[in-house]
């Protein structure tokens, strides 16, 4: 019986020596300012993308240069929480090694762009000398940990953001290789063989994102993700968590082995196994997920291929005890609160709008510029949420007037009185350094919303909450498969769009037209703009509106995406 034939990146990572590979050498190599493939793998795993400005592709094929290479380098931030110190940090090494700007991630991390392999090994240096890493930022492993980042609602929510922690720390890769590579950690020879405990020689097959949320705001989209804890919370303590398996957003034009999918609920376990749950659902998709395919190679598919009841049997013979029944809970939204709030402390919490999560300074918004001052007379934290905006968190009341007159100096304090569509927006980075951008998003979104806002006025659709995300591939970078208004690239200009998406993040939408050219968007959703506002119900959101109306069918997953796709192209 002949041996089955793993995917490509199987055999990278066996002979990686524990993610390794050549990389010091290639970073040693002055002739090019780029990686070899294997080494391109392997340096997601310590949290950096190689990358080229596909604007300038052209201009320098034409003088025979080699592509405009830099790298993205991804910093975790489990929980979404970091300190003053750490944010002007950040912002020190935008300035001096990245291209100016600090982004805020869809999972609750920094990005910095524009890197090139020279700076690399002291822009990681940088990194942890404000006791931050990258590690496991990229990959096939567990990646950043997200967690509801609000700081005011409830004990619970520390309790959730320390059991975050725990679980990031508990999955980091334990390969000497980071340090040994990054940070000029010794080199110990030793005739015993190199251990990676809970991932092994080969890691996962693909990668896997975890996320921790506190009803009633799914504000880190529970449903998207490979592996979540919901908290069930009794007198303001949290004493368990339901537990979710399979989501997903990525998917492939034209592949029917990939479709995006929302998780499902499982079960519950008490607050002091969600770690070892958490390991043993890794443990499942380390051992049971596909490594012949890499197209189908996420937890969302081994959970569709087994079913959720067999991957719950599978779990429990992991756990050697069984998961209870889940419990009841309710989400009523999947956004953010604006604004001011106050805690019982009398520490006050302000959230601001950041459009596409890019922090940076324009000639008429200094915004990297005011949070920096910010930054540097704050006595709380700041925290990233899943939206891809920030809370400038646990301000005392003796700080809050300093905060305030430099929120208004620097006009952050009006951040968020933008449209309801606009506040509920997100887009991945997409064009120029996406190498797999079909189509614009973040460059393209906010011009797209301000054509919108035109019916959205209109019709007195100002204020109404609406999700509406962008991607310019199938990859769902930024969710909008459950988004209630979602584009996903299909070409230069050109998009899917999708309507139905769930308002709690909840449910899938459905393709509405298929390839439609970015000039035309705005004509195709006026009137049903128009017809929501004419003929809702009584709270009734955007997405619920579309399913009743016949505009698309209600779907709970993706098995039918791509049939969906072929029906509409054919009618």
């Amino acid at each position: 019986m002949s041996e089955k034939k793993l995917s490509a990146n199987e055999y990278i990572k066996t002979d990686s020596n524990y993610l390794r590979g050549t990389i010091e050498q290639g970073l040693a190599d002055v002739v090019t300012g780029s990686m070899c493939e294997d080494d391109q793998q392997l340096l997601k795993f310590h949290g950096t993308y190689q990358q080229d400005d596909r604007d300038l592709r052209a201009n320098r094929r034409k003088y025979k240069l080699e592509k405009a290479y830099s790298f993205m380098i991804r910093v975790r931030v489990p929980g979404g929480v970091t300190s003053p110190a750490q944010w002007l940090q950040m912002d020190q090494i935008s300035t001096q090694f990245a291209n100016g700007t600090i982004k805020l991630t869809t999972r609750q991390a920094f990005q910095f762009h524009g890197i090139i392999k020279s700076n690399l090994k002291r822009t990681m240096g940088e990194i942890n000398q404000a006791a931050m890493d990258t590690i496991a930022a990229c990959g096939d492993v567990n990646r950043n940990v997200m967690c509801s980042p609000n700081p005011f609602l409830s004990e619970a929510h520390t309790q959730a953001m320390e059991d975050a922690r725990a679980i990031s720390a508990h999955l980091t890769p334990q390969t000497a290789a980071y340090h040994e590579i990054w940070l000029d950690g010794e080199k110990v020879e030793t005739s015993e063989q190199e251990v990676e405990p809970i991932y092994g020689k080969t890691y996962l097959p693909r990668k896997f994102k975890i996320t921790v949320v506190v009803p009633p705001s799914n504000d880190v989209d529970i449903y998207a993700d490979c592996l979540g804890f919901i908290a069930i919370v009794e007198d303001e303590k949290i004493v368990g968590y339901n537990v979710t398996v399979g989501g997903g957003m990525g998917a492939t034009h034209g592949n029917d082995l990939t479709f995006p999918r929302t998780a499902d609920v499982i079960g519950f376990c008490p607050a002091d196994k969600i770690v070892d749950v958490a390991e043993k659902v890794v443990l499942v998709q380390r051992d049971y997920g596909d490594r012949e395919v890499r197209a189908h190679a996420r937890f969302k598919y081994t959970v569709d291929d087994h079913g959720p009841d067999g991957i719950l049997k599978i779990l429990n013979k992991y756990l050697g005890y069984n998961l209870e029944p889940a419990r009841p809970f309710e989400f009523e939204d999947n956004g953010d609160r604006y604004g001011w709030a106050e805690d019982s402390t009398g520490n006050s919490h302000f959230t601001l709008f950041v459009e596409g999560g890019r922090v940076l300074d324009t000639a008429d918004y200094e915004l990297r510029t005011g949070l920096r001052e910010i930054a540097k007379i704050h006595d709380g934290d700041f925290r990233l949420t899943g939206n891809q905006n920030l809370i400038i968190a646990n301000i005392s009341a003796k700080n809050r007037p300093a905060v305030e007159k430099l929120l208004e100096d620097y006009g952050i304090a009006k951040s968020h009185l933008r449209s309801g569509l606009r506040l509920n927006n997100l887009a991945c980075v997409a064009l120029p350094t996406c190498a797999l951008a079909l189509a614009e998003a973040e460059r393209f979104l906010p011009t797209l919303i301000t054509e919108l806002e035109e019916s959205i006025e209109e019709n007195g659709l100002r204020h109404d909450a609406i999700t509406i995300r962008m991607t310019g591939c199938p990859n769902g970078c930024a969710r909008p498969y459950i988004a209630e208004l979602g584009f996903v690239g299909k070409g230069p200009g050109r998009y899917n769009v999708l309507l139905g998406g769930g308002f709690h993040g909840q449910r899938l939408s459905k393709l509405f037209r298929s390839d439609v050219p970015h000039e035309e968007i705005k004509d195709l959703l006026a009137p049903i703009f128009a017809s929501y506002a004419k003929d809702r119900e009584e709270g009734e959101h955007f997405g619920d509106f579309c399913i009743r109306a016949g505009l698309v069918e209600k779907t709970i997953n993706g098995a039918d995406f791509h049939a969906n796709i072929k029906a509409e192209a054919l009618a």
